[in-house]
């Protein structure tokens, strides 16, 4: 028995409860410790890095669920976890102003179960969909999914902005604490039963994790879609911490200005995102690998004609709205082929193919940002600014259009070649 639509929404209820989760901490408390508490920007962000960096362990909990047969378990206990994280990581901002080095202590620890948390559910949720999605229904899947995500980021950043003004530790706590305590719940009033009622029960494997892990890498197609995971989602990264520098320093952005236009880039990647639900699975129009590569396509493209408005001056807006739509087109028919990828090669290991390209996802996301900053800053010494931000744009384009080679390799289209299943291939 495979997904319904109510069970796909209930599922999507998950993700856009991570969402609004890890929205506190990467927004709220990140605005919290810069503004109100006058603490270095860098201290957020080695923070944000570290959650980031525990996802490497996203292959591991995929292979337990994988093994133990109940992602459920996983999903509920992963999100029970996120949810302490973010509301350690809040009491940790209350601390800062008393004691730097308990607060630091405190946001370690809450970070890197914020880290867990959300490899351990999010993974396991993306095996439960790939598992139980009829192939006909995964581009829809993964559109439902991530615009409920979009969603709860989007309403749990409006809403706790508001609630939070003006700002006292008590409303903090009590805010965090609603938010992550309703996730919780929700959580397990959203993905009860269904798992019972879709997956046919498994034997527990008694089989090492790297035993696993080394029966899913030895799958040619699997290590390739993971340089394009990493690849694709690197260059995806690059722009976030640029974009809008650029806007100010090139085109004269005001900081109000400079919002909108991310505003208007992520109206970009909803519009995107839909379409390629509708068009894929509604209308049955095109394959996942044509949808990925004209999504990469296009914003190489833009990225491009982004980099050229430097040098002439020309509106930049339409071309961020055209970089969105493609990267949320790109995006979506991405999460789509892993949803249909996970389920070839070796059975029962869906869970740990997942979790292998989640964690090629988060590491890609880190390293992205973090190679994109740096090379700007670092061509803006010997450069005019506008050449210096242009060059790392032209390089993300160059990324995003190898991810397009590789993508039509590994991705299965209507007919079209792909990699075999084989096995690791002598000399290789």
């Amino acid at each position: 028995m495979k997904l319904s639509w109510v069970q796909i929404i209930r599922l999507g209820l998950v993700q856009m409860c991570l969402g609004a989760v890890v929205v506190l901490t990467t927004s709220t408390l990140n605005r919290l410790m810069v503004v109100e508490l006058a603490l270095p920007a860098v201290l957020p962000g080695l923070l944000v890095a570290l959650h980031y960096g525990i996802q490497i362990t996203r292959p591991n909990w995929g292979f337990r669920s994988d093994t133990r047969g109940n992602r459920t378990a996983f999903v509920i206990g992963g999100m029970a976890a996120l949810a302490l994280g973010a509301f350690l990581a809040a009491v940790a901002v209350v601390l800062f102003p008393a004691g730097f080095g308990a607060g630091l202590a405190l946001s370690v620890v809450a970070y890197a179960l914020i880290g867990v948390g959300v490899g351990a559910s999010g993974t396991s949720l993306l095996a439960l969909l790939a598992t139980a999605t009829e192939p006909r229904r995964r581009a829809a899947a993964a559109t439902i999914t991530w615009l409920m995500m979009i969603l709860g980021i989007a309403v749990t950043a409006g809403t706790v902005g508001a609630l939070l003004d003006p700002y006292t530790p008590a409303a903090l706590l009590e805010i965090v604490g609603v938010v992550t305590g309703g996730a919780v719940v929700l959580t397990v009033l959203a993905v009860w039963g269904i798992e019972r009622r879709v997956v046919a029960e498994r034997e527990v494997e008694a089989l090492p994790f790297r035993a696993g892990m080394a029966e899913v890498w030895a799958e040619r197609k699997a290590r390739v879609f993971t340089l394009f995971i990493f690849l694709s989602m690197t260059a995806y990264f690059m722009q976030e911490l640029i974009l809008e520098p650029y806007a100010g320093l090139v085109f004269g952005f005001a900081p109000g200005e400079s919002t909108q236009l991310s505003g208007a880039q992520n109206g970009g990647v909803f519009v995107g995102m839909l379409l390629v639900g509708i068009a894929a699975t509604g209308l049955r129009w095109g394959s996942l690998r044509m949808w990925v590569m004209a999504g990469c396509g296009g914003s190489a493209l833009s990225l491009m004609a982004i980099a050229g408005l430097g040098q002439t001056g020309g509106a930049l807006v339409p071309a961020v709205v055209s970089l969105g739509f493609f990267n949320g087109m790109f995006a979506v028919a991405a999460i789509g082929s892993m949803m249909a990828l996970a389920g070839q090669g070796r059975d029962a290991r869906e869970g740990t193919r997942m979790g292998l390209w989640g964690a090629a996802q988060a590491l890609a996301a880190g390293f992205g940002g973090l190679v994109g900053a740096a090379a700007a800053d670092g061509l803006r010494l010997v450069m005019p600014v506008e050449d210096a931000f242009g060059a790392v744009f032209v390089a993300e384009a160059g990324i995003f259009a190898l991810s397009a080679l590789i993508a039509a390799r590994v991705i299965e289209g209507r007919g079209g070649r792909r990699l075999p299943d084989a096995q690791l291939i002598p000399g290789e």
